[in-house]
């Protein structure tokens, strides 16, 4: 075993642990040395989501020890980073363990002397971004691994803003936490009268929040039969989502009662993300035997939405996360203009991973649109930057995230459920359906077809895997994939964007992360990330062609179908 794997255990062993955490450990000495080595060969990390692992014993798994001593640190850097009374907000969602997390991390921060603002019950991620505005605190925390397993839990810290932790703050934390020796070092009690509870008050500013952002509720009010179908997946949707649709004022909303009720063994899905097929099946059965027009699902969090609509041959489909996002860019963007609401400073903003169509469609209808890095804090970075000189409209993520509005600074898909709904409201009221839209919006700017595998490769191995993948691509990238030289090689760690054929690079102005993307001569793209919350590598395909009529669909979609299996073959991939 690995000497700092050894020292890491002998300090569990011999430390101040509680009685069960020891046994659990002793027992994994004697019959499991894998498992004891990957729960202990390092630390959890803030990545793209904050901390987030396995629950279980170990400093590589989510527990109270591990919780505590990074809300030590964060305690420490936020009282080193202001003056007089701070405050935090906590929420969490319907994971196991989840309140337990919740009121430790509450006790710790409010051991410290620190205004803990508590829900009093489970609640979506993106009302904590709200509240952290909202009640004026300097940071929070929401217990969530989001769309994981029902074995993972995590720990997402924000930001006075209401956005998750950027450069300095992200790692300066982590250093404050790796000053944390012990639990010894941790104040675990004796601030209790420090903590309120919020519930229904919070609530009730965070829906008024949503429902201003609709554009359209004249349409809404003609159109208010629309027959949604919606599934919480077990999760925190289903204390907003059902309030908020009737306050917007739609009237014939049908929630799927087996995954009604939060819980976190996630009894119906494997996944419980809205982006996997097998988690949305129960909503498609009730979908098709309402015959209703849209259905909808929230992860747990209900910070991600998934959407299924009928095709053109009247087929229920499950709209991926690049779809959904230019149909969402599309209507604000063009229902502002419509009310006459546009600015000249108005933006959109999405990740580097996300439809290039969005660029094509901002720029032809002369609205700014930045890219970022994958990652909603990213969003809310350049929104901190921009104002107040800049009107953030929405911003989105092909993975199924969306934020409308500057006053929540984390995806919401509570508020994009909404907005959605609105959306298909209006289509209905021009005749047409979202599907249909789609298609309209690939005559008008171009088909873009995305897909994405992920790679999983789990533990300590996994991870060295993963280097050795990204390494390789970077140091000899191919010279032709699927037939089409490759032209450019943005390198998003190096922050440059390399000429192929000439070597010349140039300078690529966003923070450094380890993500590469391949622009090949016939205008495909294929972009490679780790994930910083899962043990996963990502490769997104992304390719076009020009759809003259709705009638070519099924053609060029074929078409591009198969040049995307085509790259996944030629980079081995499958």
């Amino acid at each position: 075993m690995d000497i700092n794997i050894q020292t890491k255990v002998s300090q569990w062993l011999n430390g101040n642990f509680d009685a069960e955490t020891v046994a659990t450990l002793k027992k994994m000495q004697e019959g499991n040395p894998d498992e004891l080595n990957d729960a202990f060969y390092r630390n959890l990390e803030f990545g793209t989501g904050g901390l987030r692992g396995i629950m279980g014993v170990g400093t590589n798994r989510m527990n109270k020890y591990t919780l505590g001593m990074a809300t030590q640190g964060f305690a420490n850097y936020l009282k080193k980073t202001f003056i007089g009374e701070i405050k935090v907000a906590i929420a969490h969602d319907s994971r196991n363990n989840a309140r337990f997390f919740a009121e430790t991390v509450a006790n710790v921060f409010a051991a410290n002397d620190i205004k803990v603002f508590l829900f009093e019950s489970l609640r979506p991620t993106p009302e904590l971004s709200f509240t952290i505005r909202h009640l004026q605190c300097h940071g929070g925390v929401v217990l969530t691994a989001s769309h994981n397993p029902k074995e993972y839990n995590g720990y997402k810290a924000y930001w006075n803003d209401g956005a998750q932790l950027v450069p300095p703050h992200d790692s300066n934390v982590i250093r404050e936490v790796e000053n944390i020796a012990s639990p010894d070092d941790v104040k675990w009690t004796g601030g209790e009268s420090n903590i309120t509870l919020i519930g229904k008050e919070v609530d009730a500013a965070y829906q008024k929040e949503l429902v201003s952002l609709s554009i359209h509720p004249e349409v809404i009010k003609q159109q208010h039969d629309l027959k949604i179908v919606y599934t919480p997946i077990h999760g925190t949707g289903i204390t907003q989502v059902p309030a908020v649709l009737e306050q917007y004022g739609f009237t014939n909303v049908h929630i799927v009662q087996e995954q009604a009720t939060p819980d976190g063994n996630f009894p119906t899905v494997v996944y419980p993300n809205p982006e996997e097929s097998e988690a949305m099946s129960l909503g498609l059965k009730k979908a098709k035997e309402l015959d209703a027009d849209i259905l909808l699902g929230t992860d747990p969090d209900a910070d991600r939405v998934g959407i299924a609509v009928k095709d053109l041959k009247g087929e229920w489909i499950l709209l991926n996360g690049n779809q959904t996002g230019v149909l969402l860019f599309n209507y604000i963007v063009e229902a502002r203009k419509n009310k006459g609401l546009a600015k000249p400073n108005d933006y959109i903003a999405k990740t580097v991973v996300t439809s290039d169509l969005i660029d094509v469609f901002a720029a032809k209808n002369n609205i700014t649109c930045y890219n970022v890095l994958t990652g909603f804090k990213w969003i809310a970075d350049l929104i901190r930057r921009k104002e107040p000189q800049e009107n953030f409209i929405c911003g989105g993520e092909e993975s199924y995230g969306y934020m409308i509005g500057n006053n929540i600074r984390d995806k919401d898909a509570i508020s994009s459920v909404a907005m959605i709904c609105e959306m298909a409201a209006f289509a209905r009221s021009q005749g047409k359906s979202l599907f249909e839209q789609l298609i309209d919006i690939y005559v008008r700017y171009g088909y873009y077809k995305e897909s994405l595998i992920s790679i999983t490769k789990k533990g300590m191995r996994g991870a060295e895997e993963i280097a050795d993948m990204m390494r390789g691509y970077r140091e000899n990238p191919p010279a032709t994939i699927n037939g089409s030289p490759v032209v450019t090689l943005y390198d998003y760690q190096l922050q440059q964007i390399r000429d192929i054929k000439t070597g010349d690079t140039q300078a690529l102005d966003l923070p450094k992360s380890n993500v590469l993307q391949f622009v090949l001569a016939d205008g495909s793209k294929i972009s490679a990330r780790p994930s910083g919350t899962e043990p996963k590598i990502k490769f997104y395909f992304s390719v076009n062609a020009p759809l003259k009529s709705p009638a070519d669909y099924d053609k060029v979609t074929a078409e591009l179908d198969q040049k995307i299996n085509g790259i996944i073959q030629d980079m081995k991939l499958k």
